[in-house]
């Protein structure tokens, strides 16, 4: 996935599902049911037991133009790997050496900031956008605020975004906003799908 079209995408779809689970086999079946149900964007975070499996096997399932990243990209061997599973945007929950390595491998970041001075070097190291995070520390004020010096920078919030808080943060600028536990539940633990789809309806209902 090229930069323009990871931005084009996040814009439009205005969501980015992030699957963080116990069970590798839960996971790659929330990661489909997701992709199935309509989300065009989805983040496997490699705190998740054989995550970097379940990229592989999750690509395999869903096809080359399947909008599939890795998140809790932290170190250059974590986003070397992602690429090496099929990953094709990296998520970081922080500035680090993760962010120029995925760069430099020709994917997208979205690089973790909270600060303006972590904005300013995220960018510095090939940030494709910023994932706000954590966002519930400042909500949409701190959200407002960042803007105001970043105007055209593409702001991400993640962190205690629930289905009302989605479209406040769209409201006060973001382009898009990354769910996890509000939208994924314990699907990734093993949990029921019927619920999951209900919950992916709710979201791409209000967004």
């Amino acid at each position: 996935m090229k930069e323009q079209s990871f931005l084009e995408t996040l814009t439009e779809r205005r969501l980015l599902a992030i699957v963080r689970g116990t069970d590798a086999d839960a996971a790659l079946r929330t990661v489909i049911t997701l992709a199935e149900e309509g989300v065009e964007l989805i983040e496997v975070s490699l705190v998740t037991p054989g995550a970097v499996r379940v990229i592989r096997d999750a690509r395999a399932a869903l096809g080359e133009s399947a909008g599939l990243g890795a998140g809790t990209v932290v170190t250059a061997a974590d986003a070397r790997a992602a690429a090496d599973a099929g990953a094709s945007y990296l998520v970081t929950p922080a500035v680090s050496e993760a962010v120029r390595t995925g760069h430099e491998l020709g994917l997208p970041v979205l690089a973790g900031a909270l600060t303006p001075t972590e904005v300013v070097t995220a960018l510095s190291e090939g940030a494709t956008a910023i994932k706000l995070f954590p966002a519930s520390l400042g909500g949409t004020r701190h959200l407002r605020a960042l803007r105001d010096p970043f105007p055209q920078v593409p702001f991400v919030p993640v962190g205690g975004v629930g289905v009302a808080e989605a479209r406040e943060y769209l409201d006060a600028g973001a382009v898009a906003v990354g769910v996890g536990s509000p939208l994924v539940g314990d699907a990734a633990a093993g949990g029921g799908i019927d619920a999951l789809k209900e919950r992916i309806k709710s979201f791409l209902d209000a967004l």
